[in-house]
């Protein structure tokens, strides 16, 4: 469970509300049992709806061109904050909420510097930023359904 803390932390990094909205829903519909944790609001019913919109927003406004980087200090730590309420609903289930934190957000960390070099080098790559907005997308929906459903 701990690995998992940390790559849906990874994928808080790439995508802010996308890790969250993955752990809510997998909190309401799927086998992370979060209901007698202090989480348990992730698996209220509106929880992972509301997480949901917010992430499909996030999908449109990262291809804007005024969106900053997300290495600023106000997006860097969203994505930290992000990362670690992930991963602790990961680890909550199994007694290891803190561990699943820490670990949630140092994968938001590695996900976040990672993710913007990988970015950059694939916008080089193809000559433009767009392709590699949405193949990270592609990448960060996929870990996170992944990674959830493992959980």
């Amino acid at each position: 469970m701990l690995v998992l803390a940390f790559l849906i932390g990874i994928v808080a990094g790439l995508r802010s509300m996308t890790a969250p909205a993955a752990a809510a829903f997998a909190a309401r519909f799927g086998g992370l049992h979060v209901a007698d944790t202090p989480l348990a609001f992730m698996g209220y019913a509106f929880t992972p709806w509301i997480l949901g919109v917010l992430a499909l927003g996030e999908l449109v406004t990262d291809k804007l061109p005024s969106t900053p980087s997300r290495k600023v200090p106000v997006q860097f730590g969203g994505r930290i904050l992000t990362g670690g309420l992930s991963g602790a609903t990961i680890g909550a289930g199994s007694g290891s909420l803190i561990a699943g934190l820490l670990l949630g957000a140092l994968g938001a960390l590695v996900g976040t510097l990672g993710g913007a070099a990988a970015r950059g080098a694939l916008a080089r790559a193809f000559g433009s930023d767009r392709p590699a907005a949405l193949l990270e997308d592609v990448v960060a929906i996929a870990a996170a359904v992944m990674i959830v459903s493992q959980a």
